[in-house]
């Protein structure tokens, strides 16, 4: 059973943890994360890019997977699915197909425009009983393709967009997508603290989340961030035990080439990333 994400942040936000978005790019990474986060007993969020999602062969595709493994595993720990930066149309198909929450990224639109289509998704999100995210000021780094540093979003816009009543708000405070450049000046605490004294009780979500020291993580969850992504450092993680696994010629070593036994390293490296962080973000037990 999917729920949506809202609970499990509130409940974040008032004990002062964040719940991981581990984003999925197939069958292995989704069960990886759904087994860690029963084994730990930690409510987890399964984050879909559009990109992801076409690749996984659409949304209901996607939908049935996840709620299949859900039951044939037992999990009994909180799951929403949730797009991850979704387009307008992105955000009505996913919610069309079944996901339990929905990203809708309007930061490149013009402030009214985001507002009235944010709005808009809002209300229906409400009637569904779904979670919602929207973000303020982009966040840097490479998404489906397009580079930017990390600009910092402005406190009252942030404001503005709490105030239409979505669950849970990304904003920009110099974080980037992908790995962090050698110059990386580091997150901005000081507007990340306006914008938490703006928004009150509205739990923040931090994109971006490889790479950046522990230090900083704790300090942005002390500050109210109840939801942090982790996509690039799985797939590193995955990429290194696959790439051994190979160069090791353990493939060639009798039925190695089976995807089961090829993939197993890379789902073990999965799973313990994901582990490292959800003691991290301080979410184990809590489900």
């Amino acid at each position: 059973m999917l729920v949506s994400a809202k609970e499990m942040l509130q409940k974040a936000k008032e004990g002062h943890y964040a719940v991981g978005q581990f984003n999925i790019n197939n069958l292995e990474w989704t069960k990886a994360i759904l087994q860690t986060a029963e084994e730990l007993k930690s409510p987890v969020i399964l984050g879909v890019s559009e990109g992801a999602g076409k690749y996984m062969c659409g949304y209901t595709t996607i939908v049935g997977m996840v709620k299949g493994m859900i039951d044939e595993l037992g999990i009994t720990v909180p799951v929403a699915l949730h797009l991850d930066h979704g387009s307008y149309e992105g955000a009505k198909a996913c919610i069309a197909a079944g996901f339990s929450s929905v990203m809708f990224d309007g930061s490149h639109y013009p402030i009214e425009e985001n507002i009235a289509k944010t709005k808009e998704l809002v209300e229906t999100c409400e009637k569904l009983g779904l979670s919602i995210e929207a973000e303020v000021g982009s966040i840097g780094g490479e998404e489906d393709g397009v580079v930017g540093m990390g600009e910092c979003a402005d406190p009252n816009e942030c404001k503005m967009i709490a105030d239409l009543g979505v669950s849970m708000l990304a904003a920009g405070i110099g974080n980037i997508h992908g790995k962090y450049p050698a110059n990386w000046p580091g997150l901005r605490f000081d507007v990340l603290e306006e914008i938490s004294k703006k928004v009150g009780a509205m739990p923040l979500v931090l994109h971006g989340g490889t790479g950046i020291p522990a230090e900083m993580i704790q300090k942005a969850i002390a500050l109210g961030v109840s939801k942090i992504n982790v996509n690039t450092e799985c797939q590193l993680a995955f990429a290194a035990a696959t790439r051994k696994y190979v160069e090791e010629g353990k493939d060639l070593e009798g039925k190695g080439f089976d995807p089961r036994k090829l993939l197993a390293p890379g789902v073990a490296a999965i799973k313990a990333t994901v582990k490292e962080k959800m003691e991290l973000f301080g979410s184990v037990g809590k489900a």
